[in-house]
């Protein structure tokens, strides 16, 4: 088994070893899989990256962020892929009582592509954000050009693309009955 292999199955066995208390005052979110930007590229991309998952955010008294997420989706070839890891994010509030915050960090995930590895899992280690607010926010993971080369090979059918952008929204499942009831509808300070 790879170095990068291992690295990210730690990481994601790390996130996900948390105690049952710590899990039972966290949030899980449904992921509307949407779309890729593929930037400056001349190749028609599939741009619909359509598909769904789930994201689990664990508790955290402070600003950091920690979750688990899998995902299925169409991906830039139109084939399925699928992934599943975790991730850290530093949580931005934007004046004394904001509703609104943004996420910085990154995720480390496995994935498979049937175009890539002969549809073996791959590990990836990307930034990513989130946008928005409680129950309602945007994620967006940026694929930077040497990663997207190395992966897929793509400067073969597309040398001027310079990266991927990848959207998804981020809707917390209460709204489609599942998890807690009755969460205010915008975002609560874990840190207060």
């Amino acid at each position: 088994m790879r170095l990068a292999t291992r690295i990210c199955l730690a990481a994601a066995l790390v996130i996900l070893s948390h105690t049952a208390s710590a899990q039972s005052d966290a949030s899980w979110d449904v992921i509307l899989n949407g779309r890729a930007v593929h930037m400056n590229a001349d190749k028609d991309w599939n741009e619909d990256n359509w598909g769904l998952g789930i994201e689990h955010e664990f508790s955290s008294s402070g600003h950091w962020v920690k979750l688990a997420m899998a995902n299925g989706f169409m991906d830039s070839m139109g084939d399925p892929s699928y992934m599943a890891g975790g991730g850290i994010k530093r949580r931005f509030r934007f004046g004394g009582d904001s509703s609104f915050y943004t996420d910085l960090g990154g995720i480390a995930f496995l994935m498979t592509r049937e175009t890539v590895n002969g549809g073996k899992p791959f590990p990836g280690l990307l930034p990513a954000a989130t946008f928005g607010f409680k129950r309602v926010a945007v994620n967006v993971t940026y694929l930077p050009e040497s990663v997207v080369n190395d992966v897929t090979h793509s400067h073969k059918y597309d040398p001027s693309m310079h990266g991927v952008f990848f959207l998804q929204l981020k809707l917390d499942a209460s709204l489609f009955g599942f998890g807690r009831h009755g969460r205010p509808f915008l975002a609560e300070n874990a840190a207060e």
